[in-house]
């Protein structure tokens, strides 16, 4: 998926924290409610604003955050 248009980073907003959309609601927030044990379902009802989509960008960007960490070794 490509998350680039969903995903955005602004200095000014949330420290410049990655969010979505503009919005205050971050990456790292969506994935602590999922990490946290709540569905989909129940973030879609809680945040009407965002989309299934939104929460499927903040995982691919996750995603790729993941495959470009590099631990360099002693």
């Amino acid at each position: 998926m490509d998350y680039h248009d969903i995903i955005t980073i602004e200095p000014g907003k949330r420290s410049g924290k990655p969010c979505i959309r503009g919005m205050r609601i971050t990456v790292y927030d969506i994935l602590e409610y999922l990490a946290g044990g709540m569905t989909e379902a129940e973030i879609l009802e809680d945040f009407s604003e965002l989309t299934s989509a939104d929460l499927k960008a903040c995982l691919a960007f996750a995603a790729d955050r993941e495959k470009k960490l590099f631990v360099a070794s002693l």
